[in-house]
């Protein structure tokens, strides 16, 4: 039969994870024949190929593995299984999701042959009884309106588009830039509920809060692009708490160096306060564990800086004043 619909899945080095994502695939409740799956890896990866070769061998999907040559960021290779796909809708989830069994016959049965059309699932984010920061955060993903762990658009909208833009080098705002095009081009998102996927929170490593930071670098790149719909959709104010502990931190320094004493004290205890103030605010629905604790006070003190750097970093590399 005709492949209906194409997942495409880009992956890096992941193998353990897209392992528990193919076998949720295997278990969809349509069609093997009606549905190919695409694994794009971003970069040669040995391990992710050896999976793939025995998943095939099996016979129990339509399973393609393109390898990108470069790292070169998810965008990137989700154009690239895109535009080698057959179906005429193209699916969308990532390496560490658990897509429901019935997810592709949600959104076939919705579908009714329109040439230009997305699709925005449900998102699931199991969140445990004591969270960790890690885990709020991740489990935001839940109320996002269009999200690349769960969406499906015609092959013919995303030519219309563009793709997606591979400037974006992180998973980061690559899916928001997805939507806003889709917004901007007149091509209607149609939400189902009933396409569910499962999107657990990976393990992380300790303080990964900032490193997290960095991706703040591509915010300044989806405001340069669509300023009126970032602010609508992304963030319709600025995080003053952060340039309030910077100023106020050089402020202190200066003070210090002209032998103010008092002075200098004041800006410490506002930096301490702001500080304090934003420690609580990540731990007031997380684990209050001394270790979690501990991590959150520590992290809070780097974060605005790290912060302030990389939005900063993304303002001059895109040319574009963001707050």
């Amino acid at each position: 039969m005709e492949v209906k619909i194409s997942i495409v899945i880009p992956t890096y080095k992941r193998p353990n994870l897209l392992k528990r994502c193919l076998i949720q695939l295997i278990k969809q409740s349509v069609d093997i024949s009606f549905f190919e799956v695409i694994v794009v890896s971003d970069g040669p990866d040995r391990e992710t190929q050896l999976l793939i070769d025995e998943t095939v061998a099996k016979g129990v999907i339509n399973l393609k593995f393109i390898s990108s040559d470069v790292k070169m960021g998810p965008a990137h290779a989700r154009n690239i299984g895109w535009l080698a796909a057959k179906g005429e809708l193209i699916a969308f989830t990532d390496d560490d999701c658990m897509p429901d069994p019935d997810w592709l016959k949600a959104i076939l049965d919705n579908y009714k042959g329109e040439k230009f059309i997305a699709y925005s699932g449900k998102t699931i984010v199991p969140i445990s009884r004591r969270p960790h920061d890690f885990e709020l955060n991740t489990g935001r993903l839940q109320d996002a309106d269009f999200i690349t762990a769960n969406c499906a658009c015609t092959k013919q909208a995303l030519i219309r588009i563009g793709g997606f833009d591979v400037r974006f080098k992180l998973a980061w705002r690559e899916d928001s830039d997805l939507e806003f095009k889709l917004i901007e081009q007149g091509i209607p998102i149609v939400t189902l509920h009933e396409a569910r996927v499962v999107h657990p929170v990976r393990k992380c490593q300790w303080a990964v809060s900032v490193k997290e930071q960095k991706k703040v670098i591509y915010d300044a790149l989806l405001f340069k692009k669509y300023p009126a719909l970032y602010r609508r959709k992304i963030a319709n104010g600025t995080a003053w708490n952060y340039y309030l502990i910077l100023l106020f931190t050089l402020l202190s320094v200066y003070a210090v160096y002209k032998e103010m004493p008092y002075v200098a004290f004041v800006c410490l205890l506002l930096v301490v306060g702001f500080i304090l103030s934003f420690t609580w605010k990540r731990l007031k629905y997380a684990d209050k564990s001394l270790r979690h604790v501990a991590e959150m006070f520590i992290t809070s003190v780097i974060i605005p800086y790290v912060a302030v750097y990389w939005k900063t970093y993304g303002a001059i590399k895109f040319r574009v004043m963001l707050l």
